[in-house]
Order: C-alpha cells, then sequence, then structure tokens
C-alpha cells in the first residue's frame, strides 16, 4: 500500500459530495489490490463512516469502463433490493459521487479515487467451516440470480482474458518455451501434468459456441471475504468488491469458492498429504449456492458446477506454474519457490477432484 499524508486524502475527500468534517482516514483492511482507508467524518455531530480507495491502474488498466461496471450493477442491484422489500443500504454498495457528478475522481497522477458508504455493524471472515461457507454461498447465489436478467454483454471485461483458460494455456506454453529461469527441467511432472489436461481448457468455451452455456453477470473473486455478514444476525447480507464483475460463466464464480473454501490446507502447503477438497465444504456451499440462485440457472449450468470448480482450481495452477517459470513477477512471494509450492497444491486438488468425481456429481445431480 502506498504511503500518503492526511493532507493529501483531506484534499482527495474534499472532491467528493459529502457535507461535514473529516475526522480521520486510516489505511483499512488486507486487500491485496486497492489502497483502503476507513474515512470517518463529523457530520451535523453524528460519526458517520465511509471506504476510501484508490484503485489500482496497473491492473485495472480503464478506471472509466471499471466505475460503469460497478455503477451499472450496483443501481440495477439497488432496483431489485427494492422491488424485494430489502434494504439497498446495507445489501449492495453505493458509490458517492463526486462534486462534479462523476462516479470517482482523478488526481494529480492520473490514479482514480471513490468513496463508499461503510456498511455498518457487519463483519467478515478470511476462512471459515460448513456455516460460513454455506451462507456465503447463499450470499454469491442470490447475486447471481438478482442480476440474472441483467445483459451481461454489455459490462465491460475489467481484466481481459481473465479467465480465458485457452489463452492461460498458451501463455504457459510461451513461459515454458522461453524458461528465462531455466526452471523447467525441475519442474517435468508440474508440466506433464498441465499437458495431460489441455482438452479440459476448451471447455467452457466450447459449451458458449454451441450454445449449452448463457453468459452472466460473473464476480470473478468469490473469496469468503468478499461477503459481509450482519453482526447481529449471521446473515450473509452484501457481496462486495465488484472490480472484476464481468460477463463470466456461473460455474466460474462456483468453482473459485471451492478452489480455496472446500480446501484441507494453504495455498502454498508443502506437505501435498494434507491438500484435499473436502466434500462436506463443497456439498455446503452447493446448497447454499444453488438456494441462493433460486432457479435462476439452467440444468446444464448446474451440471457444470464441479467442473467450474476443477477448471478454476487447474487454471489457478497454470497460472503460478507460469509466474514460477517466468521468474515469480506477478504473484508477490514470500520465499524463494512459493509459487511452486501454489502449483502443486492446486495440482494436488484437481487431482482429488478428479477422483471425487462421481461424489461431486452426487451431490449436484441430488
Amino acid at each position: 500500500m502506498g504511503t500518503f499524508a492526511q493532507d493529501e486524502l483531506k484534499n482527495v475527500v474534499s472532491e467528493f459530495d459529502l457535507t461535514g468534517k473529516v475526522t480521520s482516514v486510516t489505511p483499512y483492511g488486507n486487500g491485496h489490490i486497492n489502497d483502503t482507508f476507513l474515512l470517518i467524518m463529523d457530520q451535523d455531530g453524528k460519526e458517520k463512516h465511509y471506504i476510501l480507495q484508490r484503485m489500482n491502474r496497473e491492473i485495472f488498466k480503464n478506471s472509466d469502463e471499471l466505475m460503469e461496471n460497478v455503477m451499472r450493477v450496483t443501481s440495477f442491484l439497488k432496483k431489485k433490493i427494492l422491488e424485494q422489500g430489502g434494504d439497498p443500504d446495507r445489501e449492495t454498495l453505493q458509490v458517492i459521487p463526486t462534486k462534479d457528478g462523476k462516479d470517482y475522481y482523478t488526481d494529480s497522477e492520473d490514479y482514480g479515487w471513490r468513496i463508499y458508504p461503510f456498511i455498518t455493524d457487519t463483519v467478515s471472515y478470511d476462512a471459515g467451516g460448513k456455516e460460513e461457507l454455506n451462507k456465503s454461498g447463499i450470499a454469491f447465489g442470490n447475486f447471481q440470480y438478482l442480476l440474472s436478467d441483467f445483459p451481461a454483454k454489455e459490462l465491460h471485461e475489467t481484466i481481459p482474458d481473465f479467465h480465458n483458460t485457452v489463452n492461460r494455456f498458451a501463455n504457459f506454453k510461451k513461459a515454458l518455451e522461453a524458461d528465462v529461469m531455466g526452471r523447467a527441467k525441475e519442474v517435468a511432472d508440474e508440466v506433464q501434468f498441465i499437458l495431460d489436461r489441455e482438452k479440459d481448457c476448451h471447455f467452457f468455451g466450447n459449451l458458449l459456441e454451441k450454445g449449452e452455456l448463457p453468459l452472466r453477470v460473473t464476480h470473478n473473486d468469490t473469496k469468503l471475504n468478499n461477503v459481509l455478514f450482519d453482526k447481529d444476525t449471521g446473515k450473509a447480507i452484501c457481496v462486495i468488491d465488484l472490480d472484476t464483475v464481468m460477463p463470466g460463466f456461473a460455474a466460474h464464480d462456483f468453482g473459485d469458492t471451492i478452489r480455496f473454501g472446500a480446501s484441507t490446507a494453504a495455498e502454498d502447503e508443502k506437505d501435498l498429504n494434507k491438500v484435499s477438497c473436502d466434500m462436506g465444504l463443497f456439498e455446503a456451499y452447493f446448497d447454499g449456492f444453488m438456494e441462493g440462485c433460486r432457479g435462476s440457472l439452467t440444468k446444464r449450468e448446474v451440471e457444470t458446477l464441479p467442473m467450474g470448480a476443477k477448471i478454476m482450481t487447474f487454471e489457478c495452477g497454470m497460472r503460478f506454474l507460469t509466474d514460477y517459470l517466468e521468474g515469480d513477477t506477478y504473484f508477490k512471494t514470500h520465499y524463494k519457490g512459493q509459487n511452486l509450492d501454489r502449483a502443486r497444491t492446486q495440482f494436488k486438488l484437481v487431482k482429488d477432484m478428479e477422483e471425487k468425481w462421481d461424489i461431486m456429481a452426487q451431490i449436484v445431480n441430488k
């Protein structure tokens, strides 16, 4: 996270359509992408909380398109939540406009800043068991349901080819051939693991081409900590972090949660005997997701959910190995070989899913 002087932050806040006086602006949360701050303001003697963020322009090249997606999706959600008698102030993010009516403010260095009202009396979890996963499944399923009649094709791709597995495979092949670090020979088994599954990369693209799967509005970062839970009721009430909302497949969103949420080990666990895909957690999330979706997915989409889990895990492992071959330039690493450890856990999970394929199919078909 960049370091910012209080005056600098207060100047940014002054560009937004907010009344009152800034009490404090302090770094907030543990996100890796944007610079995030908790903004506290005194508004007519009342303390009001907001989230102030500086958007990461290295990852998100086009702030206009990103914020256009966020605005379109949040205003659509607000309308749907109101129709259902819900509370949009708690159940979706809202964007505070700038004084000149824009969705975000651009500073002198060309960085985009935005402000959301802080959703109070909520908690989020970095890890959880069956109950948390089940509830987050309801939240992400409900996100699918509420946006099921939103024209997904009209959204921008904020990160082009983000889940284009065929593309990711091509990038892996390039990294393997270039072998800039001379690491290819020590990862022959992992390389073979990827090459053996090349045809899997085409699975979702082929179904889309045949018209068997619809494009949906997908979140693309369905981690447990992107769901806010109400402090009092324990219910999952709001899906946050909408930067990667794009057109995609429901199975990818489902699979992304399974990849880390149903894994029995850390992402960089060295002892692969500890790594497996827990079917109890898989089922807990599946049940929640289906409850939240309320019948908005097609039968074919539901059938592809296990494949979504496998492909998201495989793709992630492939990206870790690609980065390892390229010299660890994309994912932050804390020790030498961490990306290789990460790739190995993902491939172990893929293998475990393949062995439990019948169990996953049974859960999904019940």
